[in-house]
């Protein structure tokens, strides 16, 4: 959590009516979302293999086989060495008398805070193996979702560098041809040509600086968005941009109903299930008003009316939430939202490159044209001097 110093951290558990044993600084920033940061991040294992693992898992379990025994078979039959080895540190700790959520722990880089309080929540609950088999299918979802959005960007993506390609290629290597011509003839080239032929030196002659110079900027922009405040900036201004705000928006939506829809249902008390579900953001606009929702919900309020008043969240989220909270089933309202906020995500980042490509094609075709068009310029000019 968020506090000046050890000692604010200590008396916020004590007034939560935990015990805590130790509080340190978080060297590692701040909690990442499964979207945001692969799986696997200090073992190298990816998010399928975690997902498979999961899920092998649940089945073991649910055959009536003991932890211990459906460890040993998963690394048996895992698909790599690392995956082996990974599984074979979880079976030591497990024999050694710990439980699975303090053998999951000890591997933050594979397993965020989202899973291990899942399974925290199905060991204390005694029903470990559907809560591995839900949240096998909460990483699937996951994992769609953020290749949903992958996938949708790749032909824009192209499309965008074979533009910056032909035109620096018609800038550097074509226009040059036409100078000597004029210089031959004692004629200056067209005041649009020439301005042409400049730009392709200069791309010739700094192009390598200008992208040395995009790299540092991109990598002091990338250490600027790890304060606190620019970072805030840049959410909120995100959250306002037409056609990609309301992307992120039923993103966001879609990620916190199913982090903690997942958690309700599996048992984790509300608080505690906002307090995971925030990390899984990774906006922190949106992480400052699941707090203020968390405080609300504190005093056993409706914890929608804070998302619904922050507008950075749909209202269709807030909607549900409140029936949910109203019927007591905030759980399984909270997961068809995320279902619901799911799909308008997919049919948002279609409708974005939708126009992403024409607006990137038209561009194109823009610049080109225009370059085209001053060689013509030149060309006309050059038969008039000769007649």
């Amino acid at each position: 959590m968020e506090a000046a110093d050890e000692a604010a951290v200590i008396r916020r558990l004590q007034g939560e009516g935990a015990i805590p044993m130790k509080a340190e600084p978080d060297t590692g920033g701040r909690l990442r979302s499964l979207l945001d940061t692969p799986l696997g991040g200090g073992s190298g294992v990816s998010r399928q293999e975690v997902t498979d693992f999961t899920r092998g898992l649940a089945v073991m379990l649910g055959a009536g086989l003991d932890l211990d025994r459906s460890l040993r078979f998963l690394v048996e039959t895992a698909p790599s060495r690392r995956v082996a080895a990974l599984l074979d540190a979880l079976r030591a700790t497990v024999r050694d008398g710990a439980s699975l959520t303090t053998a999951l722990s000890r591997h933050p880089g594979t397993f965020p805070p989202l899973y291990v309080g899942m399974v925290r929540a199905g060991e204390v609950g005694g029903r470990l193996a559907p809560t591995l088999e839900r949240l096998a299918g909460l990483l699937e979802r996951q994992r769609a979702l953020a290749a949903g959005i992958r996938s949708a960007m790749i032909y824009p993506s192209i499309l965008l560098v074979a533009a910056i390609g032909s035109i620096a290629l018609l800038l550097t290597s074509v226009l040059p041809q036409f100078v000597p011509l004029f210089e031959q003839n004692g004629a200056s080239l067209p005041a649009s040509t020439q301005f042409l032929v400049d730009a392709g030196h200069a791309v010739s002659a700094y192009g390598l600086y200008g992208l040395l110079a995009l790299l540092a900027a991109f990598l002091i922009f990338r250490a600027a968005m790890r304060q606190p405040g620019p970072r805030l900036a840049r959410d909120r201004l995100l959250l306002r941009v037409p056609v990609l705000g309301g992307l992120i928006r039923d993103v966001l939506a879609a990620r916190f109903g199913r982090a903690l829809g997942t958690l309700l249902v599996n048992g984790v008390p509300l608080i505690g299930a906002m307090e995971v579900a925030r990390g899984t953001l990774g906006n922190r606009e949106a992480e400052e008003v699941v707090d203020r929702a968390a405080l609300t919900a504190r005093g056993g309020e409706d914890l929608s009316a804070v998302l619904q008043a922050s507008r950075v969240f749909p209202p269709r989220l807030t909607v549900l939430l409140r029936l949910g909270h109203e019927t007591a089933q905030l759980g399984p309202m909270a997961l068809r939202a995320a279902e619901i906020h799911e799909e308008a995500a997919r049919l948002g980042m279609e409708r974005m490159v939708s126009l992403l490509v024409p607006a990137i094609t038209i561009l194109m075709g823009g610049v080109i044209a225009g370059i085209v068009s001053s060689l013509l310029l030149a060309m006309l000019s050059l038969n008039d001097l000769a007649g």
